[in-house]
């Protein structure tokens, strides 16, 4: 089945290509859209045709920064129908809680996970493609949404701590435009992309909270029948991301962080159509592509963050997933 997304998640392309003096039609074609097919917010369009789009136009454009400046120029209202759903929560972390939720109506390849610790929380956002994408445009373009969300409900001069990109260090230039749209410290090379908050900013009344008009518009969704709760799939997509470095994405420890038993855990997931080991095979191959891409990463480092205890057993899965081991293909990247 192929993966959709609404159109609004590629609001701000067309005004950027043409701030950056580049024609987008032909990059438009390549991927079977035209400008008709943006001009819908609520139009699905394939996820892998946007992230293929935004990776490529940043390559012709030489603008390595696309993705953070489609996102300077996003409204809330992007979200679509859920936003006051979102945005008029207490708190940031019941809005975090509301993104996860209405995520289907929203961009269902986005995956949003929050951990906290020693005071501070991290926002891990992932993409789950059902085939491996190079996709730092995308990730990027939400960690600058995700700024800007957290600045509607915190205020204009609220901060991340830090910004952590898997992709390396830009250049001055670029490092001028990271620092402008996400501000706080930098930190590139990272196991993951993430934004890294004050704990307690998740518990601070939002500027824009109104229980009223946040359950008005909950129960505007559920009236057209078109509200759709988190599902087991998404919440195990989850657990893969964050599981996977330390080698513990398995059934049985997401089955126990759901306190599920296996066979449940099971059930739920052919319920929708997913297995367990789709969904493991589907986030090892997309961060596979994501962290060969980096070449300041080293292959040892690759096969750790990807749950494996050697280069060589990296390389048999790898050769198994992709017709070539992890070393060939990135020296194919180069």
């Amino acid at each position: 089945m192929t993966q959709l997304v609404r159109a609004a998640s590629l609001s701000g392309y067309l005004d950027c290509m043409a701030a950056l003096g580049l024609d987008p039609g032909p990059l438009l074609r390549e991927q079977g859209l035209d400008r008709r097919a943006l001009a819908i917010a609520d139009r699905p369009v394939a996820a892998q045709a946007a992230v293929r789009l935004l990776e490529r136009s940043a390559a012709e454009s030489g603008c390595r920064t696309l993705g953070l400046r489609m996102a300077e120029g996003r409204l809330l209202a992007n979200l679509g129908s859920a936003s006051l759903a979102i945005v008029h929560q207490p708190t940031l972390r019941r809005a975090l809680a509301a993104l996860g939720e209405f995520r289907g109506r929203i961009n269902s390849t986005l995956v949003l996970t929050l951990t906290e610790e020693g005071g501070e929380a991290i926002l891990r956002e992932d993409l789950a493609l059902a085939a491996p994408e190079p996709a730092q445009q995308s990730i990027e373009l939400a960690l600058g949404v995700m700024v800007r969300l957290c600045r509607a409900m915190l205020g204009d001069t609220w901060s991340p701590r830090l910004a952590c990109l898997t992709a390396p260090a830009p250049s001055p230039a670029d490092l001028a435009v990271y620092r402008r749209l996400l501000s706080g410290e930098m930190q590139f090379d990272a196991e993951f992309n993430a934004l890294v908050i004050a704990a307690e900013d998740l518990d601070r009344p939002g500027l824009l909270a109104d229980a009223g008009m946040a359950e008005h518009a909950r129960e505007l969704l559920d009236a057209v029948g078109k509200g759709a709760a988190r599902g087991i799939r998404e919440q195990v997509e989850g657990l893969i991301f964050l599981q996977l470095p330390s080698g513990r994405a398995t059934i049985q420890s997401c089955a126990a962080s759901l306190g599920l038993t296996v066979r449940t855990l099971q059930r739920r997931l052919e319920e929708e159509g997913a297995l367990f080991t789709t969904l493991l095979d589907r986030a090892r191959k997309q961060l596979a592509t994501q962290y060969l891409a980096n070449p300041r990463l080293r292959i040892t480092d690759v096969a750790a963050m990807l749950g494996y205890g050697s280069i060589g057993a990296l390389s048999r899965w790898h050769t198994a997933a992709f017709g070539q081991t992890a070393s060939t293909r990135r020296r194919g990247n180069r």
